[in-house]
């Protein structure tokens, strides 16, 4: 009778893919499935290029390295996001730099990033949070007034538009994710795309550890060697194998998501109306791809005493982050720019409710009812 938060999907041909992948004889990455995911990514995005990876986390690392971070170099990144991003940024002993979120949208704030540019900083990270892209006309413009990479962290976002383009290919490159949690999913998975053509071997040298190994695999060159910094950042053809019949569902994934987020949407509209919560809206020219739905209660009080009920309930709805600017490494590690009051605020407030390709209707429902109980019960706040 519970009802999970997430729950990993089969929606058509994963289990036969990679039944041919073991066929085939490579399990290894490069495969005719990686190719295959590569080539629709880059349909889905509109960017020059994609390459798989096996993370969202290796993708950020991957961009990273593409900008040429090292120490004392700067990074302006929201504090409301995955440690994943800052990690990246961290690990070439650059420094993350925090700002604050916009409380309409939960993206930064581009007046935020505006405020944090100093002669150190080499690139701006934008999270597309719940699947909605960041303002990224206003993100773009800062970057080129400060010749910036700008980097989209897409990790939610595949299939959202921002003025009718799609994420992805928004920034210079952008870091997406295929773990279990997200809209379409190989279990873990993600991909780096590309718009700068004068970014794609080097990404490439990158993800074959550093070596050549592309150019000799399209007989360009006799033999390969270590020619760059790089890790191992590919994944397995296993991966790719689940992820292609993944993607070959996605429009069917996210009219699916977009109905549950609508259905929820209905159920709390007056509940909003009445200021008892706040509910996710798609920013103006957004379109979004479903990939969450949150709730934005009173306090932190509110907030747990609802998370509560609802795990009595057999309902699972986790809140996050814990905002990196008072993690211990962020304290480390990084440094914070201006007030993060917004961040703070959302942080302690925020609950998820369930979100996956095979919650049903009832199910849903009995989320709606069982959240309105305490919504509705609580007056005390």
């Amino acid at each position: 009778m519970q009802i999970p938060f997430n729950k990993p999907s089969i929606v058509g041909d994963e289990l036969h893919n990679i039944a041919c992948a073991v066929e085939r004889g490579q399990l290894s990455g490069d495969g005719r499935y990686t190719q295959s995911c590569n080539q629709r990514i880059v349909g889905m995005t509109g960017a020059k290029a994609a390459l798989l990876t096996h993370s969202c986390t290796a993708a950020l690392e991957m961009a990273a390295l593409l900008c040429d971070l090292g120490p004392g170099d700067e990074v302006i990144m929201p504090s409301f996001t995955f440690v994943s991003t800052a990690n990246a940024v961290a690990l070439r002993g650059a420094i993350p730099v925090f700002v604050d979120i916009d409380p309409a949208t939960l993206n930064v704030n581009p007046d935020a990033v505006a405020r944090a540019v100093t002669a150190r900083t080499k690139a701006i990270f934008a999270v597309h949070y719940a699947g909605f892209p960041a303002d990224m006309d206003r993100l773009a413009q800062i970057a080129r007034d400060h010749g910036l990479f700008l980097v989209e962290d897409a990790a939610q976002a595949l299939g959202s538009t921002w003025r009718g383009r799609q994420a992805g290919s928004l920034g210079d490159m952008a870091a997406f994710s295929f773990h279990e949690t997200k809209n379409i999913i190989s279990g873990e998975g993600g991909a780096l795309t590309l718009m700068r053509a004068d970014l794609i071997e080097r990404a490439e040298i990158i993800r074959e550890k550093g070596t050549n190994r592309s150019r000799f695999l399209r007989g360009q060159v006799d033999k390969y060697t270590w020619v760059d910094l790089g890790s191992s950042f590919l994944p397995g053809e296993l991966i790719a194998a689940y992820l292609d019949a993944q993607l070959d569902r996605a429009d069917d994934i996210r009219a699916r998501r977009i109905g549950l987020f609508d259905r929820y949407a209905a159920a709390f509209a007056d509940l909003e109306d009445a200021g008892r919560v706040t509910l996710p809206h798609a920013p103006d020219g957004v379109v979004g791809n479903g990939h969450m739905f949150y709730l934005l209660l009173r306090d932190i009080d509110d907030r747990d005493g609802f998370i509560a009920q609802m795990r009595a309930a057999g309902i699972l709805t986790p809140f996050h982050y814990v905002p990196l600017h008072s993690a211990p490494a962020g304290l480390r590690y990084a440094r914070t720019s201006g007030t993060m009051t917004v961040t703070d605020s959302v942080s302690a407030r925020l609950v998820r409710l369930p979100m996956f390709w095979a919650l049903s209707v009832e199910e849903i429902d009995r989320v709606v009812a069982t959240a309105r109980v305490w919504l509705l019960g609580r007056t005390d706040a």
